[in-house]
């Protein structure tokens, strides 16, 4: 069974009707639901995940003892929840895409990004050598770094010097401030 996502009109409504359940009547300041609605249309038409911003950002109004949920809140929220969906997403990766993301971090700390592929290949290596297991082919390593782009984890670039430097992908490490969202 397939449904179609909702618009942000829809969304609202959704919303609006959870409304009188998770909040005290004049908490939600006068735009929140319609920003929630409004994140949750261009991020996926789905109500849950609206529903779980508006919660969300009602948790941060309770963590700073605020009266009111604004719609600062929101994109408080909004934050911290698609870094706990990249979290996620690491953490139910395969292993070799972790160590392949593992290695690009190993770069990125040591300045050497964007890295081409056959760059992420060395520290890759010695990382599945360290760990006791047997390196993937270079075109598993590819597929592994495009699936980490589309989760948005990392950004790749595609170079092309012609036919004396060839076509070439840059990649590095999307930026998250997972310490900043540890203290939200």
């Amino acid at each position: 069974m397939s449904f179609s996502a909702y618009n942000a009109t829809d969304l609202a409504k959704v919303l609006k009707q959870r409304e009188s359940v998770a909040f005290h009547d004049g908490v939600l300041e006068e735009g929140v639901i319609e920003m929630c609605a409004a994140y949750g249309a261009k991020d996926s038409g789905d109500a849950r995940q609206a529903l779980d911003l508006l919660l969300e950002s009602g948790d941060i109004a309770r963590e700073r003892n605020a009266d009111h949920v604004a719609e600062e809140y929101v994109a408080q929220a909004r934050e911290r929840l698609q870094t706990d969906q990249v979290i996620e997403g690491i953490i139910n990766y395969s292993y070799h895409g972790q160590l392949v993301l593992w290695a690009l971090t190993l770069l990125q700390e040591q300045g050497k990004t964007p890295s081409r592929t056959r760059e992420i290949r060395e520290p890759y290596e010695m990382l599945c050598e360290r760990e006791g297991n047997d390196p993937v082919s270079d075109r598993a390593v590819r597929e592994y770094l495009a699936e980490l782009e589309t989760l948005g984890i990392i950004k790749s670039a595609e170079i092309n010097r012609g036919k004396s430097g060839g076509k070439f992908k840059k990649t590095r490490i999307e930026s998250v401030d997972l310490e900043r969202e540890s203290r939200s």
